[in-house]
């Protein structure tokens, strides 16, 4: 079972993101405050967990939590601030979506920047430490898969409805065959071959 919260007594949000390695598509964040009574053994880390359980997560966790919010920076913002600034930007953004004021963040990493005046610690490995943590990443990763299937409905031959974006061998296959979409992040090396041209 992972710890209920750093802190007793205080508000804390946990915030992670999801997407950053993905070739395509927003990165995508969250924010979740749960109460200090949460407790659910399967909240984990969510690429440890299976699908199925994710997505009954999703609907404990909007159902238990105090207060909750996703949110997304967009391509065309990876590509003009890059995607680590990216990931700060989403993460910032759930923050001040939430319905209620932290006093308190737990980030996901090793680095944060924000704009926001409420006070931080980055937690290395925090989704498999803390339970806020791991709460909004499984809301952002469950979010952000669903997206990136209805985005391959609309661009076929990818396999985004299994890869999600991630540089597999379909997806890179796919960009061979069908060249990039405008969901393409501009300034990603999207195949090995780019790697090789540089040196």
């Amino acid at each position: 079972m992972l710890s209920p919260f750093l802190e007793s007594n205080r508000l804390e949000a946990g915030c992670d993101e999801v997407g950053r390695g993905c070739l395509c598509g927003p990165v995508v964040a969250a924010a979740v405050i749960l109460p200090e009574s949460f407790a659910n053994e399967l909240v984990n880390d969510s690429k440890k967990l299976k699908k199925q359980d994710r997505t009954a997560l999703v609907t404990e966790i909007k159902l238990e939590a105090i207060a909750w919010a996703v949110a997304e920076a967009s391509v065309e913002e990876i590509d003009q601030i890059n995607i680590l600034n990216a990931s700060f930007l989403a993460m910032n953004r759930a923050v001040q979506a939430l319905q209620t004021q932290p006093e308190h963040l737990l980030i996901d990493g090793n680095r944060f920047k924000t704009t926001l005046n409420i006070p931080f610690d980055c937690i290395i490995k925090g989704d498999g430490k803390y339970a806020s943590i791991a709460a909004a990443s499984i809301l952002a990763k469950v979010y952000r898969d669903e997206m990136m299937a209805e985005l391959a409905e609309q661009f076929p031959g990818y396999g985004w409805e299994k890869n999600v974006g991630y540089p597999t061998k379909a997806h890179r296959d796919g960009i061979r065959k069908h060249g990039l979409t405008p969901l393409h992040r501009k300034t990603f090396k999207h195949l090995p071959e780019q790697l090789k041209m540089e040196f």
